[in-house]
């Protein structure tokens, strides 16, 4: 198909140059929407529908059905149908088009019932237990140590500059979604692995401000972070292990400790506490089981 032949392609740049210079909107999330309209709009060519007289509820419903069909998860549909109505309410606010929108009485699925997986503190300590042997080990440890000491995504690990830190090291400014910037706390393990680093750091040839570079001298990416995590915790006698389980992890230890969700939610740069609730029930969870363990009238006896 060529796009930009077709009508809706020129209405989609728009609506991507509006979220993403007027509204503020990440890359990321303007690369999804991008590819969920890219989608919707050669699905519309596909079914001979070139104009919006034709762009019925009854086509963006098949649009959905199609999804399914194709095994796209209840989640990600969501995201879809999400970026559909962003993209038509654009439309309708903006003058671009009189119609009302076609997703405007369309639920989306629901999606199961989710928890993120978590690492309990034994097993991160057997995780940040490993010593390093080199140059990349002692990076590895200060990424993972900082990680889990400060809540962060591994996009913003990975991002992460020399000049970022502030108060010797103490806190770090961390560039969150939507170009919000956060002040988070940094750990003394963390400080320390991230000290170790900085001294081979200095070692490497490089004009990158990023604090964390790969041999060659450039900034590492998230997915070398994922790969050299996932293996670091096989050595460690554990299951693989991904970046954003050391970030749940970090929020669920903090709240079964502090039990200050507003805290937490500032702390990993949720725009809603409704995000950051998810841990509550993690930790209604934790507590279920501490109940289970220790009450002694917790568990029927065999009759």
């Amino acid at each position: 198909m060529n796009d930009e032949k077709y009508f809706l392609y020129s209405l989609i740049n728009n609506y991507l140059d509006f979220s993403e210079n007027i509204k503020g909107l990440s890359k990321n999330t303007t690369n999804s929407y991008q590819r969920d309209l890219n989608k919707f709009s050669k699905f519309l060519e596909v079914s001979g529908v070139n104009d919006f007289e034709n762009l019925t509820e009854e086509v963006c419903s098949a649009w959905i059905a199609d999804l399914f069909q194709h095994n796209i998860s209840a989640r990600s549909i969501q995201r879809h149908i999400s970026s559909a109505k962003g993209f038509f309410n654009y439309l309708k606010k903006s003058g671009l088009v009189t119609e009302d929108s076609p997703f405007e009485l369309i639920n989306s699925p629901k999606s199961p019932s989710y928890l993120p997986n978590i690492l309990s503190p034994e097993e991160v300590s057997q995780l940040l237990n490993f010593k390093p042997k080199n140059a990349q080990e002692k990076r590895d440890l200060a990424i993972i140590e900082l990680i889990y000491s400060s809540g962060l995504r591994v996009s913003e690990a990975v991002n992460t500059n020399l000049k970022d830190f502030e108060d010797n090291k103490n806190f770090l400014r961390v560039l969150g979604k939507g170009s919000k910037t956060r002040l988070v706390p940094v750990g003394r393990y963390a400080q320390s692995a991230i000290n170790d680093w900085m001294i081979e750091r200095e070692k490497l040839a490089t004009k990158d401000d990023a604090l964390f570079i790969n041999l060659r001298g450039s900034r590492i990416t998230t997915r070398s972070v994922q790969e050299r995590l996932k293996n670091i915790a096989i050595v460690q006698g554990l299951p693989p292990v991904n970046p954003h389980m050391l970030r749940h992890s970090f929020a669920t230890h903090l709240l079964e400790s502090s039990g200050d969700l507003r805290s937490i939610q500032e702390l990993l740069g949720h725009s809603s506490l409704s995000t950051t609730q998810i841990y509550t029930r993690l930790d209604y969870q934790h507590l279920i089981k501490v109940y289970e363990n220790s009450h002694p009238r917790a568990h029927k006896k065999n009759v």
